[in-house]
């Protein structure tokens, strides 16, 4: 039986999927205008601290005004839907499942905890609050029999589908990744000056519409970083030290460019992950780029495969050797749908850690002196770069989701990356800190399972 009959059935039981949706930004909204049309999912709040954003969202998306509620109690008793300030009130009802969207990793962990210890399953639309310490949290919740996954319609959930179906297909995997613009000079970009590195006309910047942090993190390298630090960990992949590559190409050269350097790619190992470049270095557009696209590169079991690869549109490489599957778009908001029929009716996730094997750390723009205060993602001074899980916590990197308000105690040249041993932490990160120290105690757990 497929989801959607599944979902028929509860619709027609009178038992809807209780759902509540932490955050009305841009992916809260998508998913709203998406979820009356999906039978068996009753959306019982939204909570937001912007309330006139979240009652926007609801307008936006032409939510009927006699299907809004006073209160959770309200909205649970007659099929509404309430906009609550406090992300409490929908923690604390008698919901199946929440999504987390608030794109804030320290109040993200802090609610998925929650959710958790509550008896709710979990979709993680802050991929920031994963790759910090998701594998915790998906221990968290399968000790309690709940679901923790990943959003399906963001790149990551996607890029882990084309992995979990290669290898059910009987293929190793070789990459898998995606597709963004990038330039070297990227990873010195700053509120300041990103408009200077996207194509909206001036009068979209000067409207305020626009967010300019979240476009630097979409472009300096620390939102690439974030999302394939959560495809490593939810597919039990390894990054290479060096970062993500960013190599430009295009579709028919996905599998050439993303296989092992011994075999004229760019990987420094099998089983990685990168992002492709969907512009030269020069900065020309490629025909054919992968931007906004997944893809996984496998390799051919035997020779007969090998010669299935040439014979169909799998996009080989020059030896027939490896091959890529390419997805060339993804929905964000509009398919999350999927994620929250998975896990209340199947009990699976689109994607969820299973280990952790990768790590995004902050790392300097420029020279930082002792005093400064790190303004996190998509700030004036630091930029998220990827690297191993191993290497991360031999170093004492400090991750890039914890780069908010703190200060220096001493100098950080540019390029190099920040570590615990630079920084004072602050107040007010008890939990999130609480959940980053399980995230490492389970590498070292399996580290030693390993040895013995």
């Amino acid at each position: 039986m497929n989801l959607h009959e599944l979902l028929q059935g509860r619709q027609d039981a009178g038992d809807p999927i209780r759902i509540g949706l932490i955050g009305a930004g841009r992916f809260g909204t998508m998913f709203l205008s998406q979820v009356r049309n999906t039978p068996g999912m009753h959306v019982v709040g939204i909570a937001d601290i912007n309330t006139q954003r979240a009652e926007g969202a609801l307008e936006l998306v032409d939510w009927p005004a006699d299907a809004i509620a006073s209160s959770v109690e309200d909205a649970l008793a007659h099929g509404s839907t309430v906009v609550v300030p406090d992300a409490g009130e929908l923690l604390d009802a008698d919901l199946d499942i929440i999504v987390e969207a608030t794109g804030n990793p320290i109040v993200g962990t802090d609610h998925a905890l929650r959710a958790i210890r509550g008896g709710k399953h979990i979709i993680m639309v802050t991929v920031e609050a994963d790759a910090l310490c998701g594998p915790a949290l998906a221990a968290e919740a399968k000790k309690a029999g709940l679901v923790y996954s990943l959003a399906y319609g963001d790149q990551p959930a996607l890029i882990w589908e084309l992995v979990d179906w290669a290898r059910t297909s009987g293929f190793t995997v070789t990459a898998a990744g995606k597709g963004a613009k990038y330039l070297p000079h990227y990873h010195q970009m700053n509120p300041d000056n990103v408009w200077e590195n996207w194509e909206f006309s001036k009068e979209l910047t000067d409207s305020g519409q626009l967010n300019p942090y979240m476009h630097t993190s979409f472009r300096d390298g620390t939102k690439a970083a974030i999302e394939m630090a959560a495809v490593a960990n939810a597919a039990s992949l390894f990054p290479s030290d060096e970062g993500l590559t960013f190599t430009p190409g295009d579709v028919e050269q996905i599998a050439s460019i993303c296989r092992p350097a011994a075999d004229g790619g760019v990987l420094a190992h099998n089983g990685s992950v990168d992002v492709m470049s969907s512009v030269t270095r020069e900065g020309e557009w490629i025909d054919h780029n992968t931007q906004e696209g997944v893809f996984v590169v496998v390799e051919a079991t035997n020779d007969y495969v090998s010669g299935c690869f040439t014979e169909y549109p799998w996009h080989p490489d020059a030896t027939g050797r490896y091959a890529a599957l390419y997805r060339p778009y993804h929905y964000v908001g509009l398919e999350l749908g999927i994620s929250i029929a998975n896990a209340v009716l199947r009990g699976v996730a689109t994607g969820s850690p299973v280990g952790f094997y990768a790590d995004v750390v902050a790392t300097a723009k420029k020279d930082l002196t002792a005093g400064e205060v790190l303004d996190g993602e998509g700030g004036f001074c630091v930029y998220g770069k990827l690297i191993s899980a191993e290497t991360s916590v031999a170093r004492g990197a400090l991750p890039v989701a914890l780069a908010h308000s703190v200060p220096l105690i001493r100098d950080v040249a540019a390029g190099e990356v920040v570590t615990w041993d630079d920084v004072e932490m602050v107040d007010g990160m008890g939990t999130v800190l609480e959940m980053r120290r399980a995230t490492v105690a389970l590498m070292e757990k399996a580290a030693e399972s390993a040895t013995v």
